[in-house]
């Protein structure tokens, strides 16, 4: 059963350095304001655990993810200076992770590809 979901999400797991959390949510804080005024964010914010930050978010579709990313650069630089990037998946169509193979091949992302599912 295929699906006409364009739906994209984006899976980032973190791990922030040594007396550097506080620094780190005052980043995603700034990055939750500014993803507010996006057009295509479906939601998006930050889960933490200990020394590790997830950052839940999902996109309409894979030019979602790319205005996005855009948005955030300079705040997104800032974490990774002070966060490593222990994990990062996308989750999608491939109709809409084609959108996001080549731009986003600098993160090392894993793509997965949503085959069969509906979005209510």
């Amino acid at each position: 059963m295929a699906t006409s979901d364009t739906m994209c999400t984006i899976v980032p797991y973190f791990t922030v350095q040594d007396g550097k959390m506080d620094e780190f949510k005052a980043l995603g804080d700034q990055m939750v304001e500014r993803t507010q005024n996006e057009k295509d964010v479906l939601f998006y914010g930050f889960s933490f655990n200990g020394d590790q930050a997830f950052c839940r978010e999902g996109y309409t579709s894979g030019e979602g993810v790319l205005a996005h990313l855009e948005n955030v650069d300079a705040l997104l630089k800032q974490a990774l200076a002070i966060a490593s990037l222990d994990q990062f998946e996308i989750h999608g169509p491939e109709a809409e992770l084609a959108k996001l193979r080549e731009p986003l091949k600098g993160l090392g992302p894993k793509f997965y590809v949503l085959e069969a599912g509906f979005r209510r």
